[in-house]
């Protein structure tokens, strides 16, 4: 907000700077270092940091678009393709019935989501566990 930055052009230096951002940890210390040369973040502030690790996770996951609203998250894949179908698939089958997967190939994952805190903290956790199956080590076959 204007009011924690009041400078416009240090504001967009800092808005280029986020946009850059890909890891938790450097949006992390991008949110010490605001932190630390304004004050204590705003909601807005706290939400954007999020929102940005949001965005690089759906990067590292090609996932196209999330919905999140009260009662579950949708996720849908850009050209449906995930890099470790195998495991997404042993994913969603293990959530049971909290997770199936719609004819139009988007995922839907049913939780309790009431309020944008909850829901943004579910769609982070959601992408950090598909991030997570792309890292997973592959089982090698026994001769």
């Amino acid at each position: 907000p204007e009011a924690y930055v009041p400078d416009l052009t240090l504001r967009m230096q800092l808005y280029k700077r986020l946009s850059g951002l890909e890891t938790d940890t450097d949006i992390e210390a991008f949110g010490v270092e605001l932190a630390d040369r304004f004050g204590p973040l705003p909601h807005e502030v706290r939400q954007l940091l999020a929102i940005v690790g949001i965005k690089a996770l759906c990067l590292a996951t090609n996932v196209e678009k999330v919905e999140a609203g009260p009662r579950g998250i949708i996720i849908s894949f850009r050209d449906n393709r995930f890099a470790r179908p195998e495991e997404l698939i042993r994913y969603v089958t293990a959530q049971g019935s909290l997770a199936k997967v719609r004819p139009d190939m988007r995922i839907v994952f049913t939780g309790d989501f009431e309020s944008e805190e909850q829901r943004m903290k579910g769609v982070a956790s959601l992408l950090r566990d598909l991030v997570a199956l792309i890292e997973k080590p592959a089982l090698t076959k026994k001769k």
